[in-house]
């Protein structure tokens, strides 16, 4: 990581002023095609979820596949260095700034998430530049009996099991979702829980602002979809968002110990 921009993430008003950023981002307007009431917002970013992934649903299993090749590497202590990861969860974030923020919906036609591409884009900028910005040291694990609790929640985000039936969230556990769900990869509240994951296993060897403020984005948007639960038609849609709030304190909490990334 570039000595200067640590020792600028040291100053006392950076992440502050970095989180507060975030979330100016996370209120822009929804640019629609149709007029809504601001009271309705919510309703129209669940609408524009409900579309925008479709065309891309494919891509899902490449997703899955290329993830499962970077967590072999770690966990066999591969010789690879981690610019190539740190790269790949860049472009991922990139492709969900792409792919989740827009869409056209019945209600509202064309609908772009403004906040949400301006945000996850600029997650994927960092990432990227973290990558180029990291040494050519190999990934080595450090997995700790703590880590074992954190699993099953980057599990269950990667697997992504449910279906959604007359506009009801229902659970659909179908193994052959832990290869092909189009969420993982596509969306960033399931795939962030699992990137958080494979860091955590490999820290401190990360660049930790950009650790951070992904954690904090991760952190934002899994209170924003707190509201699933209160649904009963989402209500299990509200549980699956558990691995995204979970993995982001932690990662949080975890990031805290050092100052400077490797």
């Amino acid at each position: 990581m570039d000595n200067r921009f640590a020792e600028f993430s040291q100053k006392k008003l950076f992440y502050p002023s970095v989180f507060f950023m975030f979330l100016l981002i996370s209120f822009l307007p929804l640019i629609t095609q149709k007029s809504y009431s601001p009271e309705n917002t919510q309703q129209v970013i669940i609408e524009l979820l409900k579309v925008s992934i479709k065309p891309y649903q494919a891509l899902g299993v490449l997703f899955h596949v290329v993830t499962i090749v970077f967590a072999g590497f770690i966990l066999i202590n591969s010789k690879i260095s981690g610019r190539l990861m740190f790269a790949y969860m860049g472009v991922n974030f990139i492709v969900i700034a792409l792919v989740q923020s827009f869409g056209i919906t019945e209600m509202y036609g064309e609908v772009i998430h403004t906040g949400s591409f301006v945000a996850f884009s600029l997650l994927g900028i960092l990432w990227i530049w973290a990558a180029v910005k990291s040494d050519a040291k190999p990934l080595i694990i450090n997995f700790k009996w703590q880590h074992i609790l954190l699993m099953p929640f980057a599990v269950l985000a990667f697997w992504s099991p449910y279906q959604v039936q007359a506009d009801v969230v229902l659970p659909d556990f179908n193994p052959v979702l832990l290869l092909t769900s189009p969420d993982y990869g596509l969306t960033f509240c399931f795939t962030t829980p699992v990137f958080l994951f494979l860091i955590f296993v490999i820290f401190p060897k990360v660049n930790i602002p950009v650790y951070r403020i992904t954690a904090f984005n991760g952190l934002l948007y899994a209170i924003f979809n707190l509201a699933h639960w209160f649904n009963p038609a989402t209500r299990w849609m509200g549980f699956l968002h558990l691995p995204l709030l979970v993995l982001s304190i932690a990662a949080l909490i975890q990031s805290r110990k050092r100052d400077v990334s490797q």
